[in-house]
């Protein structure tokens, strides 16, 4: 905060070449993602077929989502990057959370269906019977297809994109199921056929709760969430140290409308300062405080007393 007030800007910024390549390295990130979600989609249908695991079938649908559910983070990525300011005039980027909740009750709902299809089959008590040129192919490309997925989450996790981070996240996601889906399928042949009916319930509760929260999450961050206090107390260092002209600090106002934050500012000035320097002071301040990563606006208005009453409020 002190070197935004001394230089007017954050220091380590990246500039508009460096945002550029960043941009580029996140669709790239995309793009990967994309391209192994469908190469891997395809092996791990032979292996369901080689292998007739239900718990290597709920991760081969959870595959398939992983298709569908990239083109709707796509989707949402290119609409965000080519906003009409006429009947958007704020822009778009509550399209990412939007998309991420869509993504995420895809998810919920592939665990909810697994969850019921091997209750089932653990009722019925099917067996599951592999033979070991089938077993060794399982074992391959499952494993296989685990290493691809965790070197992707690592690849994503560089990046800080929520959409980049959504990919990240399914990644990890994808390692795990794979993992309990391999291990359930060959403890199934070996020892018992009701582990592989209970490994693919552990995959459905865990995709469930996994993509519930995120759900939760994104819907508080549309919904107008205020800022936790140690970052409106940052605001507020940088609002008083703004101008020696500002005498009070009458509101301090930051809430969620999507990734980012909205900051409501209100400054007392002199009342017989004059128009162009109390414009300039605000604007100003308006500039330093989008400056800050976490806002995405910022609104300042200024008065010269504060004994009145708010100037908004909510409508019930």
């Amino acid at each position: 905060m002190e070197a935004i007030n001394e230089t007017g800007g954050i220091p380590g910024s990246l500039t508009e070449d460096e945002m550029k390549q960043l941009a580029r390295s996140e669709r790239m990130a995309v793009n990967v993602s994309n391209m192994a979600n469908l190469l891997l989609f395809a092996a791990k249908v032979y292996a369901s077929i080689e292998s007739r695991s239900l718990a290597v079938i709920a991760s081969t649908m959870d595959s398939l989502l992983d298709l569908l559910s990239g083109f709707i983070l796509w989707f949402t990525a290119h609409a965000m990057k080519n906003p009409n300011h006429y009947y958007y005039p704020i822009g778009k980027k509550r399209m990412q959370p939007v998309g991420i909740i869509v993504f995420a009750s895809v998810m919920a709902t592939l665990g909810l269906q697994i969850l019921l299809e091997s209750v089932r089959q653990l009722i019925s008590n099917t067996g599951l019977h592999m033979s070991s040129r089938e077993e060794k192919w399982m074992i391959g490309i499952m494993v296989s297809v685990t290493i691809v997925k965790f070197c992707l989450m690592v690849y994503c996790q560089r990046f800080r994109n929520e959409i980049v981070k959504a990919y990240a996240q399914d990644h990890f996601f994808d390692v795990i199921t794979n993992s309990v889906g391999l291990v359930t399928a060959v403890l199934a042949v070996k020892f018992s056929r009701w582990i592989d009916p209970t490994g693919a319930i552990i995959i459905a509760v865990y995709t469930m709760s996994t993509w519930a929260r995120t759900v939760l999450e994104n819907v508080r961050s549309l919904i107008g969430r205020t800022a936790p206090p140690d970052f409106l107390n940052k605001l507020t260092y940088l609002i008083w140290n703004h101008h020696q002209e500002i005498k009070h600090i009458d509101t301090v106002r930051g809430y969620t409308f999507g990734s980012y934050y909205f900051v409501e500012v209100d400054i007392v000035l002199p009342e017989d300062m004059p128009l162009h320097k109390a414009h300039n002071i605000g604007e100003t301040l308006q500039e330093k405080l989008e400056q800050l990563p976490e806002v995405e606006r910022a609104f300042v208005h200024i008065d010269f007393e504060f004994t009145h009453r708010p100037e908004h409020k909510s409508k019930v």
